[in-house]
């Protein structure tokens, strides 16, 4: 069973990081970026007339830029970011020497390797709702808020558009749990944290360049991002879930087979840093 001060200890030391405290400093600047674009965008145009149709949308209403800025993060700066602190989860402690000795406690390597991926997972829910809240301040601060128009035309009152931006926030939170896993193999596979993490976002940004070539549609529906920004159907009425839950079962099985090999790579591994 996971002891809650060993749990607590990591999510604290991890949290405490300078490269975290900018990770998350990185992901809040931005949606301010994308909200100040549009903002001058708009007020050059009047109306909100020029651009794309999701810009028309922030100007008219601020919790537009929440959804926006979840779909600018998530393919690239979400999984990059979470690919950093999965795969500095271990190799990182092995790399400063300090993986032998969170061993000698009786945490036990399951326990140990456990509470790194909840970190992890920690990470991605934090991650993801500073983007959220950062984009909520920022549109609310720049455009005006009101009744949500969705994707299927129907209107709904910006109170229930709040909570489908929560599950927004929740289904972009776990399709990153696929990165989580994989990025915590990778870090039982060496002793350096730095090339933990290059491999990490390497692996990520190869997926994605995957995902993108037409010829290799075959087997796209198995990479992890192929389903990531079918949480725009949240914003339909009624709600398509069958994306949705394809990205959910993929991000699972992921976690199910990374974490698995995960632990039997760190449990019988030889400790020497």
């Amino acid at each position: 069973m996971l002891r809650a001060d060993l749990l607590r200890s990591e999510i604290a030391t991890t949290f405490r990081r300078w490269r975290t405290l900018v990770l998350l400093a990185v992901l809040a600047g931005v949606p301010v970026l994308v909200g100040v674009a549009v903002r001058i965008q708009t007020g050059r145009h009047a109306g909100g007339g020029g651009g794309p149709a999701f810009l028309a949308g922030i100007a008219g209403n601020g919790l537009f830029l929440v959804f926006t800025a979840l779909a600018v993060t998530l393919p690239v700066f979400l999984p990059m970011a979470v690919g950093v602190v999965a795969g500095d989860a271990l190799a990182g402690e092995a790399h400063t020497g300090t993986l032998r000795y969170l061993l000698v406690a009786p945490a036990g390597r399951t326990r140990l390797l456990c509470a790194k991926l909840v970190t992890v997972v920690a990470f991605c829910l934090a991650g993801t709702l500073v983007v959220a809240l950062s984009a909520l301040a920022t549109g609310a601060l720049l455009f005006p808020l009101g009744k949500v128009t969705l994707l299927s035309g129907t209107s709904i009152s910006f109170g229930e558009g709040l909570l489908r931006a929560l599950a927004i926030a929740g289904v972009v939170a776990l399709s990153l749990l696929g990165v989580a896993a994989l990025g915590l193999f990778v870090s039982t596979l060496t002793d350096s944290g730095v090339a933990a993490m290059a491999t990490t976002v390497g692996l990520v940004l190869t997926a994605q360049i995957l995902d993108g070539i037409p010829q290799l549609q075959a087997i796209q529906p198995y990479l992890f991002p192929h389903y990531w920004l079918s949480f725009a159907d949240l914003l339909r009425d009624p709600v398509y879930l069958d994306g949705i839950l394809r990205n959910l079962g993929l991000q699972a099985l992921y976690a199910a087979v990374f974490g698995s090999a995960a632990w039997a790579r760190f449990t019988t591994r030889d400790i020497t840093a």
